[in-house]
């Protein structure tokens, strides 16, 4: 009696850390059955290719939601100018292929990017305007616009410079291509290995240019004829001399003339205008050096004369 009446004076205390245990238990039972239910869901997700993030909140973070919707607008602006085919469309690609860039994409993200440019820089203008002490709402709007006009056309001034880049390498490398073509020729190659050949040397001096060769060597090989790889070749390129290589093939090829002898002669003709290229940039280079010799050079030589006349004047110094 003693000993039961000694455990029924501790009750409501010992009841009171029972229910609490028995809760704690219970909950973390519940959240290990529902993390186990989840593990076995996304594990079974993944055996049929769903695609599920690995982390718990990754499609409810803000990062994924503006790569996702990033995504939607360049996947939309895509097939909105892959299906058009206008002529402003037609010479925007044309000038992104003659600046090296082949991706299909790259006409809706042209366009994107030249958005997005002129509205940063237009909000950039909004709040940088203010700071200068520009007063006069006209001003303030004009400038305004002058920033996102400048973002506007910066894409596009970028991409003139990239296809100026381009094509000063071409032109560089097309005499040295020509060379090459001769030499494979005289040594009984044919033009298709020619073409391979001679893009393979000169993969680490012209890049750009060997990538347009192997291009065009590829279009060969899928089916095209000669003549027309050569013209898709001369029009990436963008240079006269290569649409005249490409007519020059296309009449040795329609004549039965000697292929080699003509690239002989072609060949020649290059190695001239290249030569007369560097004539004319020697021949032009002391009229352009008559500015900064009037700027920098002439000015000095006056102080230098002048000054020890202009101390002795004001020093009355004789």
């Amino acid at each position: 009696m003693n000993s039961a009446s000694s455990i029924f004076a501790f009750g409501p205390q010992t009841m009171l850390s029972l229910l609490v245990f028995l809760a704690a238990g219970t909950l973390a039972f519940a959240v290990m059955v529902g993390l186990r239910a989840r593990e076995l869901v996304r594990r079974r997700a993944a055996r049929v290719s769903v695609d599920v993030d690995d982390e718990p909140r990754g499609r409810r973070s803000l990062r994924y939601s503006g790569l996702r919707a990033a995504q939607k607008l360049v996947d939309y602006a895509v097939k909105h100018y892959s299906s058009s085919d206008t002529k402003d469309v037609k010479v925007l690609r044309q000038r992104l292929t003659r600046a090296g860039i082949y991706d299909p994409r790259a006409t809706a993200v042209f366009f994107l990017t030249r958005i997005a440019t002129a509205v940063v820089l237009g909000v950039a203008a909004f709040f940088v305007v203010p700071m200068l002490g520009i007063e006069g709402k006209v001003a303030f709007w004009v400038y305004v616009l002058i920033g996102g006009l400048i973002g506007y056309l910066a894409p596009s001034f970028y991409l003139d410079r990239l296809i100026a880049r381009k094509r000063l390498e071409h032109m560089a490398g097309f005499p040295d291509f020509m060379d090459l073509l001769v030499v494979c020729a005289d040594a009984g190659l044919s033009m298709e290995a020619s073409l391979d050949r001679v893009a393979r040397e000169l993969g680490d001096s012209y890049p750009s240019l060997a990538a347009n060769i192997h291009m065009a060597n590829l279009e060969i090989r899928a089916g095209r004829t000669m003549s027309e790889s050569l013209e898709h070749l001369g029009d990436r390129l963008g240079l006269d001399e290569a649409r005249s290589f490409a007519t020059l093939i296309q009449q040795s090829d329609e004549l039965g003339s000697s292929i080699g002898d003509a690239l002989r002669v072609y060949s020649d003709d290059m190695r001239h205008k290249r030569l007369s290229r560097a004539e004319e940039k020697a021949y032009a280079l002391p009229a352009k050096l008559t500015v900064p010799m009037m700027v920098c050079i002439f000015p000095t030589l006056f102080v230098v004369i002048l000054l020890p006349v202009i101390v002795r004047l004001v020093t009355h110094n004789w």
